[in-house]
Formats: structure tokens, C-alpha cells, sequence
């Protein structure tokens, strides 16, 4: 069994694939907070006492918090199990294999910004900007994400469209986005810096 799940988001969203590749069983809720407290017993939910030899989770970007909380319980399963971990690209998640431009709001008034290809693949850097910023480079018509309205505001032409990540997709990604290493991609530098030695 693969297991897949994603918290970079309001989303709390896990997958559960046979050795085929098809999705057996899966769930998708929008919590907003509270990803610690919902994560392990929708797991549980899935498995239904089984385990799985391969776990797939979102290392964002997207909130701090939460791609903690996934990486944290992907980790301790994956040693708990012996299983193979490997991250995805949570905006990539949300593609899910269509072309389009993926904005998710971050932090400052900033947001999240990629664009990606028919078959998944990434057509731009990963970019953290203003949205008048992102409106100068993006290309994409539909943009997709819980930053896509304000993105299409701020460039004032393109469909926007709110769209939250599903584990149920994450066996669409190209490899390059589902192997990734399992620690965090957070596309911007830290607000706190270290102290300058004396």
C-alpha cells in the first residue's frame, strides 16, 4: 500500500493507493487549523490496521504549521513501519496534472506561485511574491489555489479559481515532484535571523 497525505493548507487530506497505483480510499476535509489533532485519526481511518510499505507527503510550500505536523507524522510512521518516505511538491498537488498557474497565499500579503504543464510538470520557479509581483510573471489563464483571486485581481485578466490540495491526486505528479526529499520547501528565507557573534 502507498499512503499520501497534505497539510501545507486549510486542507487536511490523505490518500490511500493499492500496488497498482488506484486509489482505494481517501479523505479530503477543509479544517482551516487543527491539522495535529485530525491528521493521525484520519490516517488511522484509512488504514484500517494495515500499514503501508511507501508514504508520499506534502512538504509545501504553505503554512509553517502545518507541513510540520505532516512531516512529523510521516517521519514517525515511515520508521515505525520500515517504510520508503519520499515528499511532494504541495503546489503541485493542486495542479494535479493540469496546465495552469497554482497561487496559495503565504505570509506578509504575499503568495505562492507556480506554474505548471499538462503533464504536471513545473514550467516556472517556485516564487514568493506580492501579488502584483506574481501578476508581471505569470502566463496562465487559470490560475487555481487560495490565492488565485487575488493573483487575477492584481493582473486583472485570467480565471480564478479556489482549489485546495487532494492526496488522491498525488500519484498524477511527475516523479521529479513526488520524490522529493522529506523536509520542508518553504520559498522564502526565515523572519528570525541568528544573533551576530560578539
Amino acid at each position: 500500500m502507498i499512503l499520501a497525505f497534505d497539510t501545507s493548507t486549510a486542507a487536511c487530506t490523505a490518500a490511500l493507493f493499492d500496488g497498482s497505483g488506484k486509489c482505494v480510499d481517501r479523505r479530503d476535509e477543509l479544517i482551516g487549523r487543527g491539522h495535529s489533532e485530525r491528521l493521525v485519526p484520519m490516517i488511522a481511518e484509512l488504514l484500517d490496521g494495515r500499514t503501508a510499505e511507501r508514504i508520499i507527503v506534502g512538504v509545501g510550500p504553505g503554512s509553517f504549521t502545518g507541513i510540520r505536523v505532516g512531516l512529523a507524522a510521516a517521519h514517525g510512521l515511515a520508521i515505525g513501519w520500515g517504510s520508503d518516505l519520499s515528499g511532494m511538491s504541495s503546489l503541485g498537488l493542486i495542479a494535479a496534472g493540469r496546465q495552469l498557474a497554482v497561487a496559495v497565499i503565504g505570509g506578509h500579503g504575499e503568495l505562492f506561485v507556480q506554474e505548471f504543464g499538462g503533464s504536471g510538470e513545473a514550467v516556472s520557479e517556485l516564487r514568493n511574491l506580492l501579488p502584483a509581483s506574481a501578476a508581471a510573471l505569470t502566463k496562465a489563464p487559470l490560475v487555481v489555489g487560495s490565492g488565485a483571486g487575488q493573483l487575477v485581481d492584481a493582473r486583472g485578466w485570467g480565471e480564478a479559481l479556489e482549489g485546495w490540495p487532494s492526496a488522491a491526486d498525488a500519484l498524477k505528479l511527475p516523479e521529479e515532484l513526488l520524490r522529493l526529499p522529506p523536509k520542508p520547501v518553504y520559498a522564502r528565507a526565515p523572519d528570525a535571523r541568528a544573533k551576530a557573534a560578539a
